[in-house]
């Protein structure tokens, strides 16, 4: 039995996984008929097979000719905006006392999760309906920040963010931010980074991350109810809680959505069912050689994702 129970936050770990997945499909493929009909014009994707590495310039404008818009995003802003962000996150959570960040992480997380909210939404509602559920969505969040409901917006918001910018970024140069993030999340997890970032943020009811219970009674706990604090010094059978990281789906997601506008349906439903097998890789690396300790998700994922891209480059 004991053993069944350490597996059960796997399982609901690759649930939330495939919901993830069907909520970017379900936005991308609405994506383009949505822009054309509200009369919106983006930039385009870079070609398949290119890596962006910095925005090219902006050529100046001909006289008399249409001007065509650049690719907005590459892989060095990207990587520096994260990095900045992760900086700041840190330095914050170790120099300003918790109680004065509480109100304003709650806020940003609240808006986050209206967006993600939103986004997905849009796609198929009217924008007014739209944002009044969005809204409320966010609102529920912040009032009662309850696990089940917790994770429910993270994949959202998840989704969101693979859906939107996913459109911005070459398959390849999406596949090569997840792997120079697979680095950083294998350091931060070597050198304890990310359970001491999950513990501050757990005490403020903030975490971008998925906090999956062991036992189904518990999702209904609060996240200042669960003691995320004891995860590492507890033996794994001993756990009530797991941790997924939000950027272990939330990258992938930015994968498989590049892969769609660059490649379509089944070039992406190949590269999910790889991204998949990642994240089933890193549990069973886990559970089977590493007795329960913790485990960085996306090296595996990055890993399976580039013989997928491969084999999607070849279909």
């Amino acid at each position: 039995m004991k053993s069944k129970e350490t597996f059960r936050p796997a399982y609901w770990a690759i649930i939330l996984f495939v919901v993830a997945q069907a909520l970017t499909f379900m936005t991308v493929v609405r994506e383009s008929t949505f822009l054309k009909v509200n009369n919106i014009s983006l930039p385009p994707q870079p070609p398949p097979q290119s890596i962006t590495l910095w925005p090219p310039p902006t050529a100046p404008p001909t006289p008399g000719a249409p001007q065509q818009p650049a690719p907005w995003t590459a892989l060095g802003p990207i990587l520096i905006y994260f990095i900045a962000a992760v900086a700041i996150l840190g330095v914050a959570l170790f120099l300003v006392p918790l109680s004065a960040l509480r109100s304003i992480l709650r806020i940003l997380f609240a808006l986050l999760f209206s967006w993600g909210a939103f986004i997905i939404l849009v796609v198929w509602l009217p924008a007014i309906a739209a944002g009044v559920v969005a809204i409320s969505i966010g609102a529920a969040w912040f009032v009662i920040p309850r696990l089940w409901l917790h994770d429910l917006v993270m994949v959202v918001a998840m989704a969101s963010v693979g859906a939107v910018f996913g459109r911005f970024l070459s398959p390849w140069t999406a596949m090569v931010l997840l792997l120079a993030l697979s680095v950083y999340d294998f350091l931060a997890v070597r050198f304890g980074y990310m359970m001491w970032m999950v513990t501050k943020l757990s005490n403020v009811s903030t975490l971008p991350a998925f906090v999956i219970p062991r036992f189904v009674s518990d999702w209904n706990a609060g996240l200042r109810q669960t003691n995320l604090a004891a995860l590492a010094k507890e033996k794994p059978a001993e756990r009530d809680y797991s941790i997924l990281g939000g950027g272990d789906i939330g990258f992938p997601m930015l994968l498989v959505s590049s892969v769609y506008f660059a490649y379509g349906f089944v070039g992406a439903l190949v590269m999910a069912g790889f991204c998949l097998v990642g994240l089933i890789s890193a549990y069973s690396i886990q559970f089977a050689l590493l007795k329960g300790r913790p485990v960085p998700a996306l090296p595996p994922i990055a890993l399976l994702s580039v013989i997928g891209l491969l084999i999607v480059g070849r279909l």
